[in-house]
């Protein structure tokens, strides 16, 4: 039973698999970084399902994302979106224009919409308006292809035809109709939309941009360009659409944009899709659970907002689907017009009206169509499009009529402005099926007859066999070719419902033959019985899915193979030639030759890759006519490998036994030659045998067939190689590719008769290129005049960079584009740094490169990193490292990542590529602590400070500790009254309770200063709520530690008393949050508290994110619902919080905001809202926030207006909203002096009669106030401060004295005695500011502002008597001195705000002591306990502005006296100054300081208006709100410096430039980072000072951005420590440093021990290098020398840091050993050594040296040396011993000895020796003395060295040497 039931499900699921419906297709893989990964991607669809899954043959497959929709998916593509960001903010709040993101997304098609699925997670859902018949991804976003159904009907009367064709450019754009541009019948261009429903989209692609239609009426095919579309066009097609209609239906207007938007049920035959998706998508809600693994179609909101210009923010906002009509209209007949309507109905009338016209996004330009020819048919729409490229990179473009059985291609190619494509004639090739195989640039074509085959464009290549396939025009008894494997795997229609890319396997590859061959070649096959493809009828039926070199074949049995065609060559160097022939030929030419080396690679049982190169030298030279059979070193080439498809005859089977032939090919082969040099034939004494060489090699000459391919293109594709093999020398890596190169470079050479070349061959591998060979006769005469293009000298990238070196004048190089790439960056490089000559690369042509050809491939730059400079010769990399190690030792601080990656300077590669410091260890203590004590601690809201920083910056005491004690408002205070004997215990607890309301006033002081302390420190995690601590007001009193409770009822207590302490308690807690972090919308909502107990909390916490620049993420609807609660704290927060995000942007969204709460700024018939008194101060300053420095000058006038305006009848306070007034319409008025407000300013400052008010609300000034009797006159009281302020705001910093004379204090009694002593402060701070340059730190000047009549008449603030005399009034005198005093004092703190001017300080410092020991004087009963309470405030905050953010003791000390005094006129004012004080001191936890900027002090003089409150409920003359705007003109300043290897927070000596000002020249200081800087416009550079770190410098002199993008992100400075050196922590003098122990600078080497290797380095290269080889060990006999010599070269380059070196080093020595020993076979190590000792002598680094003795690369001074003199010994020696013989010999032509050509090599390439040919042209033969022949050798820049020796040999005589 269960068998029954088990076999039934089994039949089930295989009949479910034939009915669902199911399709695919792949992709080159693509990883998310853009970096080429080599596996497929394939999206899957089956009924809802859609499946995106990753996989390839060595890879499995695996699902890498599932999709679930609710209706079949009838489409599903991937598709790259672009998203134009326009703004964004960074971290100062600046906003910035940032790039393009290209958001790559999957999208699904169903019925009635588009889900839209982004990799990075957002999900998006289009609601389409009308049916869509297919989908098309575009460079730019979505073609949509409106379906025209066949039910559509011509209605009556007809429309004009609806658009077809539609583009979405985001899902969250609009849907817009496609517009096209065509020519006209009289050539004008005409736009409009596409609404032909006769054409239909076959193809669309992306690069280049176009797309192709078909024309089901006239059977065309067209292509057309794909762009935006440009201004001009849209208002084209708009008016267009707009002039349709006729004059009857004016009314209704018809316009296209009407019928769009239209959605006429009754027209349509089928559902509405609207009513369709709505279903869908609340059924979609409801169904989905959490056990299903469908995923229903849904929007984020995040995905929703971040496109803040979308029309659709939300599931329900479907303004898109009323668009477009749903099919119920059919299109004209008439093609490329638009027809118009004449009558609408009322329902388009009516939406016109409300709707606004669609803009189209997208046009297409018309390129190409084909040709009409007679024979037409109607069905010929092709079936398949793609592009291809042929072997030589040009385009086609093929498409496939499969009922014609033809492939069309059309060549076209970009114009030479590339603006356009152009399109060539078509070409026609039979196929039944084509697939494009783009990695290898060819096509695959089945072909009617059942063929396979290959082609490049339309050149035909092969047919391609499939080994298990029959091919079609063989039977079964023609047996196969053996295959190399049989077929992997088959997949069958069972199997095809899971995955298609794991059936889908690989076949093994495939092999394309010219022809079929005779059947001779099918011989020896029993394979047969173990194919695949047993069935007799198996053929292959179509091909599909191609990705880069992999194809699927369908075949007729329902199967699938998915097999791979081969490279056009796999080892590097047989590439490289390959496209260096390709460049230099004609393009039909070259395709030819690649068509039939392609070929001869991929016969059946081609090649392995060893004898890939044999195989290319064999067909290259077969093609230019030589016959391989016949010449010796090329036969020898198929000797053990398979033999060549190109040689005509087939070789005889080789017997097994061997032949006589074989051992005289081995000894004449160059393995041998190379064998009797080595030294193991000498040790073991072998003899040389004695080869004769085979009879017919030289004897005759061989003759070329001139008819071949490439015949005439010798010379060039000689040149091409040599070019090739330069290349190649500058790769150590390919060495043995040369060694292959050469022997073929010098066969041409030969027979070209280049003796030069077959020279300079010589001398690279002289024990390679014989000095005779079999040569081949030539005619020069036959070649092209264009194909002679190579130079009489060889091009030499060695020669050239010596002579570079030597400084004579330098040849331009050739250059091959996309070939010599690497030569053209050495040359480049080198130029540019010996040269000095910047032009070499600042433009494209190069004065030191000359091109080849014009090049048509695409240059591919390589860039140099270190794993290039690895592979550079060692004497090549020496200029290149020597430039990198000078830029090691100086770099510029913005220089890009990858480029400190390149000079080793990792500080500031990190620097570049992050800058945010890791969050402090000390964040994680709080979970760690157990105890209950630090537990409760850590609520106190200032437990996430950076402690590693503060504790650097402040290592010597506790101070941090102490002011977290002094600011925690979270724990009971400590009541401490003693009971006196006659008090009850009831007057005992009024008494504590009374002192405990006292401490209160503290208490709720506090958080201003904790929100200084705390400012920006704290990155909040998403998924939980900010902590704000509690604001504590109870007691707790010894000795029993009972608990004191003001809500006891014994004492009154204020109402409300806490209400403001609370929202500062929430505006600290908020402003902990720094800018950085990554909060939204949402968040900020979650963060509402439950209980309305903390709405004043959260109010505060509002504001804070304003400042912060958070709250421009709250969603306007979010605003809107916390304004209507009408919370009056939490409008005042919301909305300063708003005013301050949009700081100085004279947004229009929050004016409106804001005005709503201004009546000022209503209209006068508006009706009177009923907005509190506060909320309405808020809103003031919000609108001088908005428009800060804007001069605005309709706002300005307004405020100016309502400053002098009498108060209402209902007003309580006018003071604070006056005074708001001013404070705003500073703001506006920052540095406006134009504007004609002094004299009414003035009169508003010193009163007088009131000026006739006009304007719109003068009607409102009529009814006179109920409290105040002010009459006709200005209320000074009232306007004073305002006015005072407006002056020092509009003339801020001007030097203005005809205004400052107004606000000079007065300087007779009776004046004084008509002003208030507290506006004296105002009007000296305002004159000071405005003459901001005259302000000087010193007493004399603060002295200078009090005047003479009050400086002759008053006493010493301490003084122990007072006179007598009562002439004057001493209160007004003395008041008036102490005001004024305070007032200079004031705005000395600003002039230097956060710059720790010394003098300052100590002037600030006098005075306050001044104050606070007149406390206890007997002036103190004159002057009054309040007013001298209140400058001593004023001094505090000053001195505290001056040391913002540094922690200063002094400062710190006087806070801690003041926060003591809780007594007498303490109140809670004068505790919120000090405090305040407090948190300027140590601002953000040391990280911040003030700036001096305008609206930094605009800001701060809001913050500390000098009027404090009186109680905490008091907001009479200054709203408490308006404390926290210290935060604007908050500057994060603190230099932190982090060591990059250990990532820790450490100290770094700095040395930080001033620029030059009139007060001071340009000086230097040197500090202790981490420090605080001063203000950044102030400084020229800083420079990060060695010796224990890596020097760096920031140059400012032309912007700071840089640095302060560094500040901003939390001041990280990486720094890197000296190899050898401790920090400043660990050793804070220097003495003890690795370094400064051991080295006695006589014998370092000698005391330097391995194991000591690891104090300088880490690097476990090294580290192994010094435990292996310099080491000693037991019985080390000859190895010592060499021990000792690894031992001084390892210490050289660690102590030097300069470890790169190490190889050069072991490379010279061995080299130098080699040439000792006789034993060097090739001269490239010498060549590399004799480029160091050029550019050692270089005038160029000679002249570094000399500025900087104690840097370079050797500074070993003996090494070099020491090396040179043994190279010369060593070739003197040869020279003694018989080489000068063989040199003689060489240089007459005749050279014979053999076995010393390694060494004559070696000394023709140290010396440089000249060519026997120019030797003999430049006229030697009649010289007889030394001084003759050094003329004439000048020409050739021989050095004197070399001609000493070659002097004997040219000189007959030795004694000729005497001059």
């Amino acid at each position: 039973m269960k068998s029954s039931v088990f076999l039934f499900f089994v039949v089930c699921l295989f009949v479910f698999s034939f009915l669902i419906k199911e399709s695919w297709q792949l992709r080159k893989g693509v990883s998310d970084f853009g970096e080429e990964v080599d596996y497929d991607e394939e999206l899957y669809v089956a009924s809802n399902m859609v499946i995106w899954s990753k996989g390839s043959k060595s890879e499995a497959s695996a699902a890498y994302k599932a999709f679930s929709v609710d209706s079949p998916v009838l489409q599903a593509l991937w598709c790259d979106f672009t998203i134009q960001q326009e703004k964004s903010d960074n971290a100062d709040g600046k906003l910035y224009c940032s790039k393009e993101i290209v958001q790559k997304c999957v999208c699904i098609l169903q019925s009635s919409c588009v889900n839209v699925h982004s990799i990075d997670g957002k999900d998006y859902i289009a609601a389409l308006p009308f049916q869509v018949a297919n989908i098309w991804p575009t460079k730019f976003g979505l073609l949509l292809e409106r379906s025209g159904s066949s039910h559509e009907v011509p209605p009556s009367p007809p429309r004009e035809p609806l658009p077809t064709m539609f583009s979405m450019l985001h899902p969250l754009d609009e849907i817009t109709p496609l517009v096209c541009k065509s020519g006209g019948v009289f050539g004008s261009a005409r736009v409009q939309y596409v609404a032909d429903y006769t054409l239909r989209i076959v193809f669309v692609n992306a690069e280049p941009s176009i797309v192709m239609t078909y024309d089901t009426v006239q059977s065309l095919h067209t292509v057309w360009a794909l762009r935006k579309v440009k201004p001009e066009e849209q208002n084209m097609v708009l008016k267009f659409s707009e002039q349709l209609g006729t004059p009857q239906n004016v009314a209704a207007s018809n316009s296209l944009t009407a019928q769009l938007r239209s959605l006429s049920k009754g027209d349509s035959p089928m559902a509405s899709p609207f009513q369709n998706y709505s279903s869908i998508h609340s059924q979609s809600r409801s169904v989905s659970s959490p056990s299903m693994q469908s995923r229903s179609p849904s929007i984020s909101n995040m995905a929703a907002l971040s496109r803040s210009h979308s029309p659709a923010l939300g599931v329900h906002s479907f303004s898109g689907v009323q668009r477009f009509n749903s099919s119920g209209n059919v299109q004209s007949p008439r093609r490329h017009s638009i027809t118009h309507s004449p009558e609408s109905t009322c329902s388009d009338s009516f939406l016109v009206t409300e709707t606004e016209p669609i803009v189209p996004e997208l046009c297409i330009d018309h390129l190409w169509t084909e040709a009409i020819t007679k024979m037409r048919e109607k069905n010929s729409q092709a079936s398949k499009v793609f592009i291809t490229t042929d072997l030589c990179g040009q385009k086609f473009l093929c498409f496939l009529v499969e009922s014609q059985l033809q492939l069309r291609c059309v060549k076209f190619q970009e114009s030479n402005d590339k603006s356009q494509l152009i399109f060539g004639s078509v070409t026609n090739i039979q196929a039944k099926d084509a697939a494009p195989v783009q990695g290898v640039d060819t096509l695959l074509v089945l072909e009617g007859s059942g063929n396979l085959v290959l082609y490049s464009g339309i050149v035909r290549v092969g047919k391609v066999f499939i080994p298990g396939l029959p091919a079609p025009s063989l039977t079964m008894s023609n047996q196969m070719p053996r295959p190399s494997t049989p077929l992997d795997s088959v997949s069958t229609p069972s199997k095809t419902l899971n995955k298609h890319l794991g059936p889908l396997e690989e076949s093994m590859l495939l092999s394309p033959v010219p022809e079929l061959r005779d059947s001779s070649k099918l011989h020896d096959s029993t394979y047969i019985e173990d194919c695949t493809f047993q069935q007799h009828g198996t053929f292959i039926h179509a091909l599909r899915d191609p990705v880069h070199n992999r194809v699927t074949l369908e075949l007729s049995s329902n199967t699938m193979v998915r097999i791979t065609i081969p490279e056009i060559a796999t080892s590097e160097l047989v590439k490289t030639c390959l496209q260096g022939v390709k460049a230099i030929l004609p393009k039909e030419i070259a395709v030819q030759m690649l068509v039939k080396w392609y070929n001869a690679y991929n016969a059946p049982g081609g090649p392995s890759y060893r004898l890939e190169w044999n195989l290319f030298v064999t067909c290259l030279m077969n093609m230019m006519g030589y016959n391989t059979e016949k010449l010796t070193w090329t036969r020898n080439l198929n000797v053990g490998g398979s033999p060549s498809p190109v040689s005509a005859p087939k070789k005889a089977r080789p017997s097994e036994t061997g032949s006589d032939e074989d051992w005289e090919y081995l000894l004449s082969s160059d393995y041998h030659r190379n064998f009797e040099s080595h030294p193991l034939s000498k040790v073991l004494g072998l003899d040389p045998l004695e080869v004769l060489a085979p009879k017919d090699d030289f004897l005759q000459s061989l003759s070329l067939d001139y008819s071949t391919l490439l015949f005439t293109h010798i010379p060039a594709i000689f040149f091409v190689l040599h070019l090739v093999y330069e290349e190649f020398k500058l790769n150590l890596l390919m060495g043995e590719e040369n060694r292959s190169l050469v022997v073929l470079l010098v066969q041409l050479a030969r027979d070209l008769k280049l003796e030069a070349y077959i020279d300079y061959y010589y001398r690279d591998y002289p024990a390679l290129v014989k000095s005779s060979g079999q040569t081949c006769i030539i005619d020069q005469g036959e070649f092209h005049a264009s194909s002679l293009i190579f130079s009489a000298e060889p091009p030499s990238i060695f020669q050239w960079l010596s002579s570079c070196l030597k400084g004579g004048r330098v040849q331009p190089y050739p250059y091959l584009p996309g070939i010599c790439e690497r030569s053209k960056l050495v040359i480049l490089s080198v130029a540019l740094y010996i040269l000095g000559d910047e032009s070499a690369v600042s433009n494209e042509a190069s004065p030191y490169l000359y091109k080849i050809t014009s090049g048509q491939q695409k240059q591919q730059i390589e860039q140099d990193d270190n794993r290039d400079l690895e592979t550079l010769p060692f004497g090549v990399a020496l200029p290149i490292r020597d430039a990198i190690y000078y830029c090691r030792e100086q770099p510029a601080s913005d220089w890009p990542e990858a480029v400190c990656v390149l000079i080793g300077r990792q500080d500031l590669s990190k620097q570049a590529c992050e800058g945010n410091l890791l969050k402090s260890k000390s964040v994680m203590l709080s979970s760690d602590s157990p105890s209950g004590a630090e537990s409760e601690e850590d609520e106190d809201g200032m437990n996430n400070m950076n402690d590693e920083v503060m504790s650097l910056i402040w290592s010597k005491d506790l101070r941090v500790q102490e002011v977290r004690r002094l600011l925690q408002s979270a724990r009971p205070v400590r009541v401490n009254v003693v009971q006196m004997p006659e008090a009850s215990d009831h007057d005992f607890i009024e008494e504590k309770e009374n002192r405990l309301l006292q401490l209160c006033q503290r208490t709720m002081a506090l958080p201003v200063g904790r929100g200084m302390f705390t400012l920006f420190s704290y990155h909040p995690i998403p998924a939980e709520q900010l902590p704000i601590p509690k604001l504590n007001l109870t007691g707790r009193a010894p000795p029993r530690n009972s608990t004191v409770d003001l809500n006891s009822g014994n004492i009154d207590v204020p109402p409300n008393m806490a209400c403001w302490a609370s929202f500062h308690n929430g505006v600290a807690a908020g402003l902990k949050i720094a800018p950085a972090s990554r909060i939204d919308s949402s968040w900020i909502i979650y963060n509402k508290p439950k209980n309305a107990e903390q709405a004043n909390e959260y109010a505060g916490f509002l504001m804070a994110l304003g400042l912060s620049g958070h709250l421009t993420k709250l969603a306007t609807l979010n605003i809107h619902d916390y304004l209507t609660k009408g919370h009056e704290m939490t409008s005042i927060g919301l909305l300063l919080g708003v005013s301050a995000a949009k700081l100085g942007t004279m947004d229009m969204a929050i004016t409106r905001l804001l005005s709503i709460h201004i009546p000022a700024l209503l209209p006068p018939t508006s009706t009177e809202l009923d907005v509190p008194h506060n909320v309405q101060v808020a809103a003031v300053i919000g609108i001088g926030l908005v428009y800060q420095g804007t001069a605005h000058r309709h706002t300005a006038e307004v405020l100016l207006a309502e400053i002098g305006r009498p108060p209402g009848p209902e007003m309580e306070y006018c003071t604070d909203r006056d005074i708001a007034f001013h404070f705003s319409c500073n703001y506006n008025l920052i540095g406006m002096s134009d504007l004609n407000v002094p004299e009414q300013l003035y009169q508003y400052m010193v009163g007088g009669h009131r000026r006739f008010q006009a304007g719109m609300h003068r009607e409102k000034h009529k009814s006179p106030s109920y409290q105040i009797k002010e009459g006709d006159t200005i209320n000074v009281d009232v306007t004073c401060p305002g006015a005072t302020l407006a002056f020092a705001m509009i003339y801020l910093k001007t030097n203005n004295r005809s205004i400052a004379d107004w606000l000079q204090a007065p300087d007779t009694m009776y004046l004084l005695d008509f002003v208030k002593p507290e506006f004296l402060l105002l009007r000296t701070l305002a004159r000071c500011l405005i003459l901001w340059d005259d302000i000087m730190p010193s007493t004399e000047w603060v002295d200078s502002n009090v005047p003479q009549i009050i400086r002759e008449n008053s006493i010493p603030l301490h003084a122990t008597e007072l006179p007598s005399s009562e002439d004057l009034s001493l209160e007004t005198l003395m008041q008036a001195h102490v005001y004024i005093i305070a007032g200079a004092c004031l705005s000395l703190g600003f002039r230097f705000a956060g710059s720790e001017n010394k003098a300052a300080f100590n002037c600030l410092d006098k005075y306050a002591t001044d104050f606070l020991k007149s406390l206890s004087a007997p002036t103190a009963s004159i002057i009054g306990h309040y007013n001298l309470e209140t400058c001593l405030s004023v001094l505090l905050l000053s001195l505290a502005m001056v040391v913002a953010g540094s922690g200063n003791l002094k400062v710190l000390q006087l806070c801690r006296f003041m926060h003591k005094k809780t007594g007498g006129e303490m109140n809670y004012g004068f505790h919120l100054a000090h405090h305040m004080a407090l948190g300027l001191l140590f601002l953000g936890g040391g990280r911040y300081s003030l700036s001096t900027s305008n609206s930094s002090i605009a800001a701060l003089l809001c913050a500390l208006y000098p009027h404090f409150p009186v109680h905490s409920t008091d907001n009479r003359y200054h709203l408490q709100a308006l404390r926290h705007l210290y935060v604007l003109a908050a500057d994060p300043r603190l230099l932190i410096p982090v060591d990059v290897d250990s990532n820790t927070p450490c100290y770094a000596l700095i040395e930080v430039t001033f620029k030059g000002t009139q007060w001071y020249a340009e000086t230097t200081e040197e500090m202790m980072a981490p420090t605080l800087l001063p203000e950044l416009h102030l400084l020229k550079q800083i420079r990060v000072k060695g010796p224990r770190y890596w020097e760096l410098l920031i140059d400012l002199s032309n912007e700071t951005n840089h640095l302060k993008s560094i500040l901003s992100k939390g001041g990280v400075l990486y720094v890197k420590l000296r190899a050898g050196q401790l920090s400043y922590k660990e050793d804070p003098m220097g003495w003890r440093s690795f370094s400064a122990q051991t080295i006695t600078h006589g014998n370092e080497a000698r005391s330097f021990k391995p194991e000591d290797i690891s104090a300088f380095t880490s690097d476990p290269a090294l580290l192994l290098f010094a435990e292996y080889f310099c080491k000693p060990t037991v019985n080390m006999g000859q190895k010592q020398e060499m021990l000792d010599f690894f031992s001084s070269i390892l210490y050289e380059c660690v102590t030097q840091e300069k470890p790169e070196m190490l190889p050069t080093y072991i490379a010279i020595d061995q080299a130098v050993r080699r040439l000792e020993r006789e034993e060097m076979s090739e001269t490239f190590e010498l060549g590399q050594i004799k480029l160091v000792l050029e550019f050692f002598n270089s005038r160029c680094h000679q002249g570094r040296m000399s500025r900087n003795p104690n840097r370079g690369l050797f500074m070993n001074s003996e090494f070099l040396p020491v090396m040179k003199c043994t190279i010369d010994k060593a070739l003197d020696q040869w020279l003694q011993a018989g080489g000068d013989v063989c040199l003689r010999s060489y240089l007459s032509r005749q050279l014979k000895d053999e076995s010393q050509q390694n060494m004559l090599a070696c000394f023709l390439v140290y010396h440089s020796v000249p060519l026997p040919g120019q030797l003999a042209a430049g006229g030697l033969e009649g010289i007889t003395n030394f001084s003759e022949m050094l003329l004439k050798f000048k020409q050739w820049n021989v050095l004197v060295r070399a001609l000493l020796r070659l002097a004997p040999v040219l000189l007959k005589n030795p004694q000729s040497m005497v001059l």
